[in-house]
């Protein structure tokens, strides 16, 4: 992001910010490791789910560090989060960081050790101008990352282009059953398996790093769980589709919602687009 013109917003060291939110909320989560302890709600968030008492204390740990960002960087920026909604700092300015405090909740609930923190940031309302994404597993203590033009890392690692053309392993979220059987149903014969991982950002972080070779979702997705992990597959190279009108079209906005399909082929990428709802 060097090259866009001085912001203290965008200069600031987002994957410094996002390693003390995790160190933190790792923290949080050794507090209370049983189902009994982590099985209580506080209220609906902004995004409109039933939010634990973990999603808000998740929450409170990164705005604590917008907050002393804006305070002694004096930075400027529109934070858009689950439980909050959108919280401008110093103005609001020209930035915008969206954030998904727990991506998988009811993993955590369940003490399911797959869910994550996801950070993006950027330029204007849209897909198209995020600069930087942040998605991290606490699961597998995988950290990806990406900013825009300098390729995505998986633990420090650049990842490249996978080359695979076919559709061996297919994330799919959104697991009620009802939903999600039509969508199967139209994957039998063109995919060999499906894995479902309970976490939106984690399995499109891992069409990304290879692990799988497309992501399918059978509802509208909203920016908290896509922001970051769109930006991060993009970058290594997979193929990221969220509407008809591109990713410029697709708004940042906690009540803006929109289809999403992964995939690291074109040709994976027209397979999956044929079982939305939509397609």
């Amino acid at each position: 992001m060097s090259q866009l013109p001085a912001d203290p917003a965008l200069d600031a060291d987002w994957t410094g910010i996002c390693r003390r939110i995790v160190e933190e909320q790792k923290k949080l989560f050794s507090e209370s490791d049983t189902v009994a302890e982590r099985d209580e709600y506080e209220g609906v968030g902004e995004g409109g789910d039933r939010t634990l008492v973990l999603d808000r204390q998740c929450e409170d740990i990164v705005f604590a560090e917008l907050r002393n960002l804006a305070e002694n960087e004096a930075a400027a920026f529109t934070a858009v989060s689950e439980e909050r909604g959108t919280v401008e700092f110093n103005g609001g300015g020209n930035v915008w960081v969206v954030i998904d405090p727990i991506d998988g909740s009811l993993n955590v609930k369940r003490t399911i050790p797959r869910h994550s923190l996801s950070i993006a940031v950027a330029t204007a309302p849209n897909m198209a101008a995020v600069e930087f994404g942040y998605v991290y597993d606490f699961g597998t203590e995988d950290e990806y990352l990406a900013q825009s033009g300098e390729g995505a890392y998986l633990n420090e690692r650049r990842l490249e282009p996978s080359g695979r053309e076919g559709l061996e392993v297919v994330g799919v979220e959104g697991a009620a059953p009802a939903d999600l059987a039509p969508m199967l149903a139209k994957l039998a014969g063109k995919v060999y398996r499906v894995r479902c991982i309970g976490s939106l950002a984690i399995s499109i972080s891992s069409v990304a790093s290879g692990r799988f070779d497309g992501l399918v979702f059978p509802h509208l997705s909203r920016s908290v769980d896509v922001a970051a992990a769109q930006l991060i597959a993009r970058e290594a190279g997979a193929l990221v589709d969220l509407g008809d009108d591109g990713l410029s079209a697709v708004g940042l906005a906690l009540e803006d919602r929109f289809p999403v399909t992964v995939a690291a082929s074109a040709e994976g990428l027209e397979t999956l687009l044929s079982t939305r709802s939509d397609g």
